[in-house]
């Protein structure tokens, strides 16, 4: 962690994120022990969803993990943990259908979800030269080398920005979809997945906020060396 004015808001918004992914861990596990009424593994609900939204070259697989699911842009695959791949539940249920929202959004080219796949690669190799560069310019009083970490801390935010309507509208179509075919087949298994969804929704949000505070703090420290 890089110390500095809005340091106390980072360690703040870092125990919110604890306990938001203990809230998502809690809602999961709750939900997938819960047999949804249709019997339908998280694999069938995909192939299911990719099949009637003409994904059927888009194929569904498992990789070892909790929670390890995601769409594959590039490979074109949805890939489902093992928890949620063989089983029939609920969160299984709602989770696979998020993923399968990532492909239908790709399909379309979604510009938020292009964007993002573009942005990945590169952000992550900056992202490990920014926290050094802003040491380094700090500590030897080189204003170009400071700002080059701030611009980097810069499009992590903005990452994190394009990320958010990228999830929702994943979840939205999940929802959508899972409600417009019945499957959650009660009142209590749409809330079930629903809160599944909101809960996965909110580590986004949480990871938002932290990268916020995190280019407040860096800037802040940015303007500060410039005085």
């Amino acid at each position: 962690m890089i110390f500095g004015p809005y340091t106390f808001l980072i360690l703040a918004i870092f125990v919110a994120s604890m306990l938001i992914q203990g809230y998502l861990t809690s809602s999961y596990r709750r939900w997938g022990q819960v047999r949804n009424a249709r019997n339908l593994t998280g694999a069938e609900v995909a192939r299911q969803m990719l099949d009637e939204n003409g994904l059927h070259n888009v194929p569904v697989q498992m990789v070892p993990g909790t929670l390890s699911d995601h769409y594959d842009p590039v490979r074109k695959t949805v890939n489902l943990s093992e928890g949620n791949y063989n089983v029939p539940s609920v969160a299984a249920m709602a989770v696979a259908a998020h993923e399968v929202g990532h492909a239908i959004q790709d399909k379309v080219r979604m510009p938020a979800l292009i964007l993002r796949g573009q942005m990945a690669m590169p952000l992550s190799l900056g992202m490990n030269l920014a926290p050094l560069l802003l040491m380094v310019g700090l500590f030897l009083q080189i204003s170009g080398l400071v700002w080059a970490g701030v611009i980097f801390f810069g499009f992590a935010l903005l990452f994190h920005l394009i990320t958010l309507p990228v999830e929702f509208d994943a979840s939205r179509r999940a929802l959508q979809y899972l409600q417009g075919r019945a499957l959650n087949g009660s009142a209590e298994g749409e809330a079930g997945a629903r809160r599944v969804l909101t809960a996965a929704a909110l580590t986004y949000v949480a990871g938002f906020a932290m990268a916020l505070a995190q280019f407040m703090n860096v800037f802040a420290m940015a303007r500060s060396s410039d005085d």
